[in-house]
């Protein structure tokens, strides 16, 4: 048995019409602004309860007002010591990157999105769980906008994300657009193997409650793991894709950093600054290390590198605070 706890202003439910009315009754429209996502395929999400952005519109020609909220909770990025997960700002900046690209810059559906830089600084005061989920208001700046033929290639884009006209977090992305045939020649038959699902390391040691949310897996040693990929994960993976995707690289870099730093509260990202500089596949094991660096004002800082075939695929600095008690 459940019990709605939700009241509607007085004034609402006099602006009501009666169930059964008689029809020569007026029709009466609750002045009440309605609030949704916006479409799912505009941020590249399957799932509806994955989308956090709400509303657009265009200031001038490369600037924009987006809306967004966050969930008290979320099934993947958690409250972190009351506070909304860091990491729930990052989502809310990669998903911009697609939104306005194909609404307001004419990248049809389809089309494939490379990611070159990723940053975002958060400030932990703003970010405590209240009452309600919390609502957003985002300054977004496009700079260095790339076309040919009248074709959208790429840009930068910078964010200012507002709570209750607080800044709440900050961050960017530096992205190249390509279209399905070019995507097809880059990718070749490359993301149609994948490597066995590898055991995870201890949940608490990085920051997780689940085995199921660890990205990372031990190989013996206190500062490298191999990359855990579970095409399954229900939040990581939300729907098919032939590559590992950028969010849960920088997860992964997450609990790199709460592993080196070993608080048993698990730490906060304040800031983190992130190189991606190929594809991470799913047929061939990937690498992390993390190496601790000298502290700034902000907190401790660890670098994040992921290795693949040899290769640098990426590297991240984060910048993080022990997690309350």
């Amino acid at each position: 048995m459940s019990t709605n706890t939700f009241h509607p202003a007085e004034d609402t439910l006099r602006r009501m019409p009666a169930v059964g009315a008689p029809k020569s009754w007026p029709t009466v429209r609750p002045q009440v602004q309605l609030t949704t996502t916006v479409a799912k395929e505009l941020v590249h999400r399957a799932a509806l309860a994955e989308v956090l952005l709400t509303g657009q519109e265009r200031y001038d020609d490369d600037r924009f007002g987006v809306t967004a909220q966050w969930p008290r909770c979320h099934s993947f990025y958690a409250p972190v010591a009351g506070n909304h997960d860091p990491l729930l700002a990052a989502e809310t900046i990669r998903q911009i990157g697609f939104l306005l690209p194909h609404t307001q810059y004419g990248v049809p559906l389809g089309h494939h999105f490379l990611l070159r830089t990723f940053s975002f600084s958060v400030d932990p005061e703003h970010l405590r769980v209240g009452h309600a989920p919390a609502d957003l208001d985002i300054d977004v700046a496009f700079s260095d906008v790339r076309t040919r033929r009248d074709a959208h290639l790429g840009a930068r884009y910078d964010t200012v994300i507002r709570r209750a006209g607080e800044t709440v977090a900050t961050g960017g992305i530096s992205y190249t657009c390509i279209t399905p045939p070019a995507y097809r020649r880059l990718r070749g038959d490359r993301g149609h193997l994948q490597i066995p699902l590898t055991a995870p390391v201890p949940p608490q040691s990085v920051g997780r409650m689940s085995p199921t949310d660890v990205v990372l897996s031990p190989i013996g040693t206190d500062d490298r793991w191999q990359l855990r990929v579970d095409t399954r994960h229900p939040v990581l993976f939300d729907h098919p894709v032939d590559h590992v995707p950028g969010m849960l690289l920088i997860e992964a870099a997450r609990q790199a950093t709460t592993a080196v730093l070993g608080h048993s509260s698990g730490v906060i990202p304040v800031q983190v600054e992130s190189e991606h500089y190929r594809y991470v596949e799913l047929d061939a094991p990937c690498f992390i290390r993390a190496e601790r660096l000298p502290a700034d004002a902000r907190g401790e800082r660890v670098e994040v590198t992921g290795e693949q075939d040899g290769q640098e695929m990426f590297r991240t600095t984060i910048t993080a605070v022990p997690a309350p008690l």
